[in-house]
């Protein structure tokens, strides 16, 4: 069992940044794959970024690339995003997520693990 909670999230102008940090519990941390997914109100969940067990590896949305960033320390069992250059479009309940598993990252259905969520808004 592995616990997840989020934070950092909050009210942000367009084009301002925020980062949200990802705690994980129970489990050995650095045994899972990590994402990030977000939900807007009348729309399904979607990926955003992902990152590997070793974090030799990223994964990100196009609609986020180059303005998003993911990252993990293992020693503190904490995942971040890193969201700059933030839109009116990235208004969402974001999400963190782990996995064990080993099919398509992007998928929701992978991760076996989910955090309660954390608002972030972004105000025109």
């Amino acid at each position: 069992q592995v616990q997840l909670v989020e934070s950092g999230g909050g009210l942000v102008q367009a084009g301002g940044s925020l980062r949200l940090s990802c705690a994980a519990s129970g489990h050995t941390f650095s045994s899972y794959d990590m994402g990030w997914f977000r939900q807007a109100p009348e729309k399904e969940r979607e990926f955003v970024a992902a990152i590997s067990w070793t974090g030799s590896r990223l994964y990100y949305a196009d609609s986020v690339k180059g303005r998003f960033t993911i990252s993990r320390d293992n020693a503190k069992s904490t995942m971040y995003l890193q969201m700059n250059s933030l839109k009116p479009e990235d208004t969402a309940v974001y999400y963190c997520a782990a996995r064990m598993r080993s099919g398509k990252i992007f998928r929701t259905t992978e991760y076996d693990y989910w955090g309660q969520g954390s608002q972030v808004t972004v105000s025109s």
